[in-house]
């Protein structure tokens, strides 16, 4: 039985290298649709990934051009933990000129890791054509816990599906993101929307590092919790937890600190972004209007996750929370009183209605027409 057990593993290790090695000539020839190699993470660990292949006959993404940013346009921080749908709300609130996006913070404890989540920040603006906007990367590990997105979903993004996307040659901010959080907003003459799409590892840290933080916040909107409807972090964790939503869930105790912070807050939860599902019908309609590279690349994007918009499990996320910073009318609130749970157990990462819970306001449901034009129109440049 060992000597099978050994040969077995064996073959298997014979099987990854010959993936490894021979990868790319297997790609060429169109017989392997993932492309496998080694790679050393921030601590020095050696791992083998694994990255969806661009298809060869793409041609090369070329830097967009920004629309002029109006002298009234809305000052936006986008706290972001670099996943798909996060690319898809910086790129409509990037195509948007009613929008002046002051920074790009990215949580080293949400799907991307700091290094490639930065860079694909870095490349997403000169993609938009706003090469020029400063990306930091905060903290890697929550404030307490060790709740963490599947290693394989970290990959995925990391690789960016195994898209590209054109280079920017700008290094990223010298700040951490907290630094550069409490910074932009301390300078702003004008009260600065954060946009909150990823776990609160980033904001909880700079609303205990400068009491005056808040306070000088327009809003927090926040892509995150499920208040009425079941969780999704059981989805893909073999536990009984079926109340958390992923964001909430990878770092709870800061979240626990954000809704208690005083801070103005909307939460955009899995209430709403069930009304605004990533559809085959949406799919289609933006492979006949892509005019710009912004709706090229969200094109590419949705095609690497065709087999999850055929299967009704891709949602439009923090597209919709972007959509909803611009353009409250696309849903309907609620005043609800909420606690994040943050102790360990089979309810970690609830987002729950509370006597002693925190006031803030609750989008319950969306427009999913009207979400769709609008991020079609940001997409292709024409302003609204």
């Amino acid at each position: 039985m060992k000597r099978k057990l050994l040969i077995a593993a064996l073959c298997g290790l014979a099987v990854l290298i010959l993936l490894v090695a021979s990868g790319p000539l297997l790609v060429r020839l169109g017989l392997l649709k993932m492309v496998f190699y080694i790679q050393k993470d921030e601590a020095g660990h050696v791992r083998l990934v694994y990255a969806p292949v661009q298809p060869a006959s793409l041609p090369a993404l070329k830097p967009g051009v920004a629309p002029p940013v109006a002298a009234d346009a809305l000052p936006v921080i986008i706290d972001t933990d670099m996943a798909p749908d996060d690319w898809m709300a910086i790129l409509y609130l990037l195509q948007r000129p009613d929008v002046d996006v002051r920074a790009i913070t990215v949580m080293g404890t949400g799907e991307a890791h700091c290094g490639p989540g930065v860079r694909n920040a870095l490349d997403l603006g000169v993609l938009a054509g706003r090469p020029e906007i400063p990306v930091a990367c905060g903290r890697q590990t929550p404030l307490a816990g060790d709740h963490a997105f599947p290693a394989a979903w970290r990959e995925g993004v990391d690789n960016l599906l195994g898209l590209a996307l054109p280079r920017n040659p700008n290094p990223p901010a010298a700040e951490s993101a907290v630094e550069l959080l409490a910074r932009i907003v301390r300078e702003s003459p004008r009260r600065v929307h954060l946009l909150a799409l990823g776990p609160l590892t980033n904001v909880a840290e700079a609303l205990e590092a400068d009491p005056t933080f808040a306070g000088n916040l327009h809003m927090i909107t926040i892509m995150g919790g499920a208040v009425s409807v079941p969780g999704n972090v059981h989805l893909a964790l073999d536990n009984a937890n079926e109340w958390a939503e992923w964001n909430i869930y990878a770092d709870p105790h800061a979240a626990a600190l954000v809704f208690a912070s005083g801070a103005p807050i909307t939460l955009v939860p899995l209430d709403a972004t069930q009304y605004a599902p990533a559809t085959l019908d949406f799919y289609r309609r933006l492979g006949q209007d892509r005019t710009t590279p912004a709706a090229e690349f969200i094109y590419r994007v949705l095609t690497q996750k065709e087999s999850d918009l055929r299967a009704g499990w891709y949602y439009f996320w923090d597209a919709l929370a972007a959509a909803i910073v611009t353009d409250e009318s696309l849903a309907t609130f609620q005043e609800m009183s909420l606690v994040a749970i943050d102790h360990e157990g089979p309810q970690s990462g609830r987002t729950a209605v509370s006597g002693n819970g925190h006031p803030m306001r609750v989008a319950t449901f969306a427009d999913q027409a009207r979400f769709e034009a609008l991020f079609l129109d940001a997409l292709n440049g024409r302003a609204p």
